[in-house]
């Protein structure tokens, strides 16, 4: 897949998500094997205001990249002001949002609203791409609802307007994230345009990586969900696609080694209380399945101090070491035989009868 001077086979990317692609979770992912990050996506209104928090999600670093910023807005004159000065971030490309469903952004117009004004989405896609130096692309749905299902002209719209790829997450707007993402109007998708077609969505492990690349027989994929608590799909997608390698799964140790990365990530670009609490939200998909991890993640969430959640986490994978010792958890952090979670939360590891679990 090329995009400007970025050319990569069969490209696994990390999808755009708010309040999720914050420079830390992206760095996070980098270093985990995704090819192309996205940040969090940006008001083209809040951006030509200078409001600070949207202001900072345009700031980058060079060990993200390929990176792309992501806007959205409802007006030419909005998103050719906010493309200007995201270009001067210096992003290796700007995408264009014309998918998000959620009320916030559809409901002033921008967004997957714009599925339902072609002429409008065309005129911003095509200003936008002629009011900066590098490559534009755009990421859309494949209809606004199941009664208007227009991905074929929408794309085709986007390619003549100037966009060098697009992104097609397999669902309408009223779908919002529910029901399966049809991978068959994506294929629809590649097969009426001539420039590369991203597919996205339920993509959750690397086997439905494999499965999204030959049934739509798009030039990349994209990631979003299935990538929260689990930077690791990257890595592993990308060596089953285009090595036909299968990966191990984590271990209860790397994940839980991923949390921890995170979180000083955060904190490294948020500060500590910032950081720390904005990090509350990922403790459950890291730990998931882990033995007493409701407990573990309720302490968690309410603690403010760096160093004591670090030294929370570094408790638990004690007390997971002390299981998989006994023969009732596995390295994957599985139970083993009859040992139920119920059972588990109350075992206290011989070696180390102050640790409860």
């Amino acid at each position: 897949m090329r995009i400007g001077k970025i050319e990569i086979d069969r490209p696994v990317i990390l999808a755009p998500m708010e309040d999720v692609t914050d420079r830390a979770f992206r760095q996070l992912c980098k270093r985990h094997g995704a090819d192309i990050v996205y940040t969090e996506f940006v008001s083209a209104e809040a951006i030509r205001r200078g409001a600070e928090k949207s202001i900072r999600k345009l700031a980058i670093a060079d060990h993200e990249r390929p990176v792309a910023v992501q806007i959205f807005g409802s007006t030419v004159e909005s998103m050719v002001e906010a493309a200007a000065i995201a270009e001067s971030y210096e992003p290796d490309y700007l995408d264009i949002n014309f998918g998000c469903p959620v009320k916030k952004v559809a409901g002033r117009g921008a967004g997957a609203a714009l599925l339902r004004e072609p002429e409008k989405l065309s005129a911003i896609a095509s200003a936008v791409a002629r009011a900066v130096s590098i490559p534009v692309t755009a990421k859309t749905r494949i209809g606004w609802d199941h009664d208007s299902i227009n991905i074929t002209e929408t794309v085709r719209r986007l390619e003549d307007a100037g966009m060098q790829a697009v992104a097609v997450h397999g669902r309408t707007r009223s779908d919002m994230y529910k029901g399966r993402a049809d991978w068959a109007r994506i294929a629809e998708a590649k097969a009426a345009c001539s420039i590369p077609v991203i597919a996205n969505g339920d993509v959750w492990n690397e086997d439905d990586a494999v499965a999204m690349f030959a049934q739509t027989g798009a030039d990349g994929i994209m990631i979003g969900r299935g990538s929260i608590g689990n930077p690791f799909i990257f890595a592993r997608a990308v060596s089953l696609v285009r090595h036909g390698v299968r990966l191990p799964s984590p271990t209860y140790r790397e994940r839980i080694g991923a949390a921890l990365e995170h979180l000083r990530l955060s904190v490294e670009y948020k500060g500590e209380k910032y950081g720390v609490i904005e990090m509350r939200r990922h403790y459950s998909t890291y730990l998931k399945g882990l033995p007493g991890v409701s407990k573990v993640r309720n302490e968690l969430v309410r603690e403010l101090d760096l160093n004591a959640i670090e030294r929370q986490l570094r408790e638990f994978e004690e007390r997971c070491e002390s299981l998989e010792r006994e023969g009732r958890l596995t390295e994957s952090g599985e139970f083993l035989n009859d040992h139920s979670p119920k059972l588990i939360l109350n075992y206290q590891p011989t070696t180390n009868p102050s640790i409860t679990v």
